[in-house]
């Protein structure tokens, strides 16, 4: 990811598209899945007074033509490729061998029913929300008085991202954990990605989304709720902490906006490390400032043009390389299962999330995110007023550190460094980030409980 506000500060001192494939269909496919359905429904109705024709949550159902997938394998083997790179390594981008060996694979052996049937095993819906299509994961947990939670993924990502979560969440004890550590997992799609609406006008920025999912909350009928997130998804969580409606009770972030301004212009402009800093802060500052001399160019390009990425909606090879090439640590663990290698992620894990996006055909509308984040700060504190839990991974952008989320957070109620774990935590390390979120939230649910 990348910090926008900094390059501005330094140079200056749809109509709701239908998403598709997928279908928002209120007739099940079978008994069962019309009594789930119907029960879900009829909580929500019960919970909120019924709603107005706008307001209305429809159940919807992944279901992708086979000849869309027919399209794409054929679209794959017709691939013009490049030479090879110049160099041994991958400072020129994402090289022509790990391409390669993801095309081979995803022409030939990946098989995307298998995440359709993960998607369509969990309870999925679409509202309108200012004028816009919302798609949204919701799985209540069979556990009396569940936490609720909103979930927000981030760039380059979908819904896929937290999938390996939901049941760890939603049903602690069959995972080892207990009936007291459960939560109600709302997962979103953002505006613009996934089966979500496309915004055919300005205006959706994180500010904007994180007041959306106050509404979506609202509308699902708790009065009571904590949020949660990564990459963008802890920016529009942030902003929600720092908008703090009544309702939200507290926050969880896995990519803590912790770096005070005076700084984050300095990491910007690439200048040395003020002498005060201590070791901790030093080493988030030299992450922070390789981060921006080096590993944010796909954010820049579109931040300033997102619009002309036609290559990324018409070449799925070309879409799969431009979500590689994240950070220089995220693409080294995403690169590295296409090479023998698994930690955390598998090669199905990668071009699921990937698939997605060329399904839905929104490589483009999910990048006009950072445009309209021009111009404000991405990894700057943000103002948080609610009670905040952090949890730092090691292969994150830059490791916040604690000096930094105690400024940045007044009620800092949980702060932890993990030993392994990236940029896509809930991707990448589920258990922790499950065990993070658990112990996280702990403190807030006797607020939840009295109040209920």
């Amino acid at each position: 990811m990348r910090r926008i506000g900094s390059l501005l500060a330094a140079v200056a001192t749809l109509a709701i598209a239908a998403p598709s494939p997928g279908t928002a269909a209120p007739i099940p496919k079978d008994k069962n899945e019309k009594e789930e359905t119907t029960m879900e429904t009829a909580t929500t109705q019960l919970a909120t007074p019924k709603p107005a024709a706008k307001e209305a949550i429809r159940p919807f159902r992944v279901d992708v033509p086979e000849a869309e997938l027919t399209d794409l394998r054929q679209r794959i083997l017709a691939t013009r490729w490049p030479e090879k790179e110049t160099v041994t390594d991958a400072s020129q981008g994402v090289q022509l061998a790990t391409t390669q060996a993801l095309a081979r694979y995803w022409a030939t052996d990946y098989d995307w029913r298998k995440c359709e049937a993960k998607l369509s095993a969990l309870p999925q819906f679409i509202t309108e929300i200012d004028g816009l299509d919302i798609h949204f994961i919701h799985v209540r947990s069979k556990h009396a008085n569940a936490l609720p939670v909103i979930i927000t993924h981030g760039w380059p990502g979908s819904v896929v991202e937290q999938l390996k979560i939901v049941g760890p969440l939603t049903d602690p004890t069959a995972y080892g954990g207990s009936a007291a550590d459960a939560f109600d997992v709302v997962i979103p799609s953002m505006p613009g990605y996934g089966y979500s609406g496309r915004p055919t006008t300005t205006g959706w920025d994180p500010a904007h989304i994180a007041r959306a999912w106050v509404v979506l909350m609202k509308r699902l009928g708790y009065t009571q709720f904590v949020a949660q997130g990564g990459d963008w998804g802890a920016i529009i969580t942030e902003h929600m902490g720092a908008q703090a409606p009544p309702e939200l009770l507290g926050i969880h972030t896995n990519m803590a906006n912790v770096i005070p301004l005076d700084i984050d212009k300095l990491a910007f402009s690439g200048a040395p490390a003020p002498a005060n800093l201590s070791a901790d802060e030093k080493l988030a500052y030299e992450r922070l400032s390789f981060v921006y001399a080096k590993g944010i160019g796909y954010g820049f390009q579109m931040g300033l043009r997102p619009q002309t990425l036609y290559g990324i909606a018409d070449s799925p090879v070309g879409l799969a390389a431009y979500f590689l090439d994240h950070d220089a640590r995220s693409y080294e663990l995403i690169a590295r299962v296409f090479n023998g290698q698994t930690e955390g992620l598998t090669r199905d894990d990668v071009l699921d999330n990937i698939t997605l996006t060329w399904l839905t055909n929104t490589g483009v509308s999910g990048g006009r995110l950072y445009w309209e984040n021009w111009g404000a700060s991405f990894f700057a504190v943000k103002g948080v007023k609610v009670p905040t839990a952090v949890s730092v991974f090691p292969d994150e952008l830059y490791p916040a550190p604690r000096s930094w989320a105690e400024r940045a957070y007044p009620e800092l109620i949980h702060f932890n460094k993990l030993p392994k774990g990236g940029h896509f935590a809930a991707w990448e390390q589920p258990e922790l980030l499950t065990s993070e979120m658990r112990t996280g939230f702990r403190s807030l649910r006797s607020t939840l409980q009295a109040k209920r």
